[in-house]
């Protein structure tokens, strides 16, 4: 019943501690590895107009809204003189300008910074059947005659969505004649538009920028949203193809013209980006805090940095723990306690491993003769470990003093060590010297040393410090293989090697 107990609440423990992981890896997206790039844009759009006569203004500019793969951290506006007014919508969002007495040129700027983002795009409901549209000639026997062609060159919505894009793209008299004199892109859009709900198939046009290192003077394309009675396809109505590429930002989610000025001539709207490499760990801080605002109110990263370097310190402490664990109940090591290896090895991250390995030597060889002497005056245990502590202070300072006047600098590390732990250290080696005899005492504290290096190699590698930081959850599955190596009855490893020879003597 016991074991059964054991095992469940390591299952609990696991599933919890990798879970959350697999959350804060796959969906918030931090990386598991530190230093790791990450790629940010900075997309900037500029208004240009005029105002001949001083007079009122009113500039609206439809902004993203949701894009798929992009998440927006930060939104700036530059419009000096004007005010400013934001309108949410479920498709779209529109900024507008207004001002009161204006004349002359005036610029405009609104700026965002975006993010790669793993959420899969807001679903949009299916729509109704569309109306066929109704133009007069010569235009409506031209769209027929598409439609006709375009059905016979198709199987289903989206291969007939297909090929309207590829007919559409073509430059017969059918197609020239709805081309006018408009800008191509605009008007080989529409048409296609035309020919899907002559179809009755539902569709609308979407504005998008094509996202590109270093690109000015950009402008948006126009791309075409088909639904097939399940689902949305996107296609490019300059070559036919489908899908959304990964480095499109889909800037509007239907064909109204994206700036509409009023009060002013000649408004333009052009499109500027560059690209940037963030670090990995801070783009997937700001994206949790926009997306999951709620838990990362419960995180070590929102947490001072003060406070956050102490914790990545702390949280190493029970690795290093279970590395104790396993030196002892696995390997078979011996060592004076369970925790004074870890907080040696602590110290050794500010002495440095030899510095620290021969400073804890030799504090440890004096301190355990000065704690022989106490011996022979039968002091009581607490005045006996004050006195040792007193000791073991007066021997840093002389090893600090000494080591500083023959210019051996690493001597000044040695106030490092934590005191109490060196105080019982000593008196815990003295016992086992007097209980067990030299020798045991010589291996516990060998073994205690093997201990704190390994750990302190564990504690210094860079990519632990990070890991333990960012997933601290991950110490709920260090708990469960604790728990799991309580239960452990089993042969050491060096008790295997102890007694190899009686093995092979009964064979």
């Amino acid at each position: 019943m016991r074991l059964r107990h054991l095992l469940v609440l390591v299952l609990i423990l696991t599933a919890a501690g990798g879970g959350l992981f697999y959350y804060k890896w796959q969906v918030l997206g931090f990386p598991v590895q530190a230093h790791r790039d990450a790629e940010a844009w900075t997309v900037e759009a500029r208004m240009t107009f005029n105002r001949a006569q001083m007079g009122p203004v009113k500039a609206t500019m439809r902004m993203p809204a949701s894009p798929p793969g992009f998440v927006i951290y930060d939104e700036q506006f530059i419009s000096r003189g004007f005010g400013l007014t934001i309108e949410e919508e479920r498709d779209s969002r529109l900024a507008t300008w207004a001002v009161r007495r204006v004349q002359g040129n005036q610029t405009l700027y609104y700026r965002a910074t975006l993010f790669r983002s793993r959420h899969a795009p807001l679903e949009r409901p299916s729509p109704p059947f569309p109306p066929v549209p109704q133009l007069e000639e010569p235009y409506a026997t031209a769209l027929q005659e598409l439609v006709a062609r375009v059905r016979q060159e198709s199987a289903d919505i989206a291969t007939f969505a297909a090929a309207t894009m590829h007919v559409v793209g073509e430059s017969e008299a059918s197609v020239r004649i709805f081309l006018g004199d408009r800008p191509e892109p605009v008007a080989r859009a529409e048409l296609a538009l035309n020919v899907l709900h002559s179809a009755r198939i539902p569709a609308h046009t979407i504005q998008a920028l094509r996202l590109a290192e270093d690109r000015r003077d950009v402008e948006l394309e126009y791309w075409l949203m088909v639904h097939n009675g399940e689902e949305w396809l996107y296609f490019d109505p300059r070559d036919g193809s489908r899908g959304l590429p990964p480095n499109l930002l889909v800037w509007s989610w239907d064909g109204e013209p994206v700036l509409e000025v009023e009060g002013a001539r000649g408004p333009v709207l052009s499109f500027s980006m560059r690209r940037s490499i963030e670090d990995a760990l801070r783009v997937a801080e700001l994206r949790a805090q926009r997306e999951h605002p709620r838990i990362m109110e419960f995180s070590i990263l929102d947490l001072p940095l003060q406070t956050q370097s102490m914790y990545s310190i702390l949280l190493l402490v029970p690795l290093g723990a279970f590395l104790v664990v396993l030196l002892r109940n696995i390997v078979g090591i011996s060592t004076f306690g369970t925790f004074m290896p870890v907080l040696v090895a602590m110290a050794f991250r500010e002495t440095k491993l030899l510095n620290g390995l021969i400073l804890f030597t030799l504090i440890v060889a004096l301190g355990l003769s000065i704690r022989f002497y106490l011996e022979r005056l039968r002091l009581l245990l607490v005045p006996r470990l004050a006195a040792v502590l007193t000791v073991v202070v007066l021997l840093m300072a002389l090893v600090s003093v000494f080591s500083h006047r023959l210019g051996i600098e690493i001597g000044l590390s040695v106030a490092l060590f934590p005191m109490v732990i060196m105080t019982m250290t000593i008196e815990r080696m003295s016992i086992v010297w007097e209980e067990r005899g030299p020798g045991e005492a010589m291996k516990e504290g060998i073994g205690t040393l093997v201990a704190a290096a390994v750990i302190y190699v564990l504690m210094i590698t860079p990519g632990v410090q990070y890991f333990v930081l960012v997933f601290p959850e991950m110490l709920l599955v260090l708990l469960a293989l604790i728990l799991l190596l309580g239960r452990y009855t089993g042969y050491r490893l060096t008790e295997l090697v102890r007694f190899r020879a009686l093995a092979g003597g009964g064979k």
